[in-house]
């Protein structure tokens, strides 16, 4: 198949968009499909550059929330190349510019859209006119009027299915989660980053994400005082950058704890395996997450997993040698020196690559093609429906005037 991708976020973004999308293209193509990224302009990519199957469209920042972009430009340019590259499908990475373009395109060249998705948009709504401006019923109408007619919708998690079965999305829904390469986690790079940032003896945390107040990573800075009083020469990494790092970095030193949180800032996408391995305990007090792709990449990693209770996260952490949840601040500081005082205890893998084996990269590339293949089907069927009703309509219509005539 020539598969057209169309998202407003995509490398060299950092994100977990980004990062699925990277992960589908790779997976389409090692299986001999065509994929094409139709996506925005980024002002750390040069107009010149020479991006292999990849199309940048006009764009601006997004309002408060500068590091993401719009398209400004490109309907009919898109169409334009998507007909070039004879696309047999369309699939939707965001409901947003270069969503809307991907549905233009599809519905001109005849052929079906599947969209993905991503976000929980309700927890973001404080990015726009600080929450005063829309509602969790805008983003329900929205979502249902964007799917609408849509061959397929993935969803990464039962979360996310849930949430739009509320809306009242009728579009065929599959939930298909995002799936993790496992060989960039096996621990075979000679680099050792708690080496190099002189950590060696000593028990590591991280959070690893986009630096954002939605994140909650002030929540896990709060447990720190409590984790240090019975391990005290633990150390967390803050990796990534956004809005809240300064905030953050406020905090820290409101705290006294400058000597123990290092804020390490946006690391190259290839480079995030080797911090997850540096780190004993991945730890995330976030409650905005569609899938938790970070859980599972530090999963992949071997590091164990602290996350806020939920449906989908205690699911995801049956086994305490994988990872387990937490309510309140107090308890994710008692799990961590939980894990880092008695190590040996969980230790056992057997669980975690059970785990693994069902979130493999291999695995969801087959589960989205074989998606495609239904949404093909589905498609197909539905104009089939459309036309024939079309056709009775006509012939209602028409037998009205002849009655009419007759008469």
């Amino acid at each position: 198949m020539n598969i057209g991708i169309f998202t407003d976020s995509y490398f060299p973004q950092v994100s977990g968009v980004a990062t699925s999308i990277k992960t589908l293209k790779d997976q389409l193509e090692a299986r001999g499909h065509s994929v094409y990224i139709f996506t925005t302009t980024d002002p750390h990519v040069p107009e010149d550059a020479v991006e292999p199957n990849i199309f940048r469209f006009g764009s601006v920042a997004f309002v408060s929330f500068k590091d993401r972009r719009i398209a400004v430009r490109g309907l009919f340019h898109a169409l334009q190349v998507a007909k070039d590259l004879k696309l047999d499908i369309v699939h939707t990475q965001t409901e947003f510019s270069i969503g809307f373009i991907g549905k233009f395109v599809a519905r001109n060249m005849h052929i079906p859209t599947v969209h993905t998705y991503h976000t929980m948009y309700e927890d973001y709504l404080h990015y726009v006119l600080n929450g005063h401006l829309l509602r969790p019923y805008h983003v329900r109408q929205m979502t249902r009027a964007f799917v609408h007619n849509d061959a397929g919708v993935v969803a990464p998690s039962d979360r996310v299915l849930e949430k739009l079965a509320s809306y009242g999305v009728t579009a065929p829904i599959r939930v298909i989660p995002t799936g993790i390469e496992l060989n960039a986690y096996a621990n075979h790079s000679n680099r050792d980053v708690r080496a190099e940032l002189g950590l060696t003896d000593v028990p590591v945390l991280i959070s690893l994400s986009r630096v954002a107040f939605e994140k909650r990573i002030d929540r896990v800075i709060d447990a720190m005082p409590r984790i240090l009083k019975q391990v005290p020469d633990a150390v967390l990494l803050v990796v990534g950058d956004g809005p809240a790092r300064e905030s953050l970095e406020e905090q820290a030193e409101s705290l006294e704890l400058t000597d123990h949180i290092r804020f390490i800032g946006e690391v190259d996408h290839d480079e995030v395996p080797l911090y997850y391995r540096a780190a004993d305990i991945f730890m995330s007090a976030s409650d905005s997450e569609a899938q938790g792709l970070t859980y599972l990449e530090a999963m992949a990693a071997g590091t164990k997993v602290l996350a806020l209770a939920g449906d989908y996260t205690n699911a995801l952490l049956d086994d305490p040698t994988i990872g387990r949840t937490f309510t309140r601040t107090t308890e994710m500081a008692q799990l961590a020196v939980e894990y880092l005082t008695h190590a040996d205890e969980y230790s056992d893998a057997t669980a975690r690559e059970a785990k693994l084996d069902a979130i493999s990269a291999d695995r969801f590339g087959d589960r989205i093609v074989k998606f495609y293949e239904d949404a093909q089907v589905y498609y197909d069927e539905t104009l089939e429906e459309k036309l024939s009703s079309r056709s009775f309509a006509k012939t209602l219509r028409l037998q009205s005037v002849w009655g009419k005539e007759e008469e």
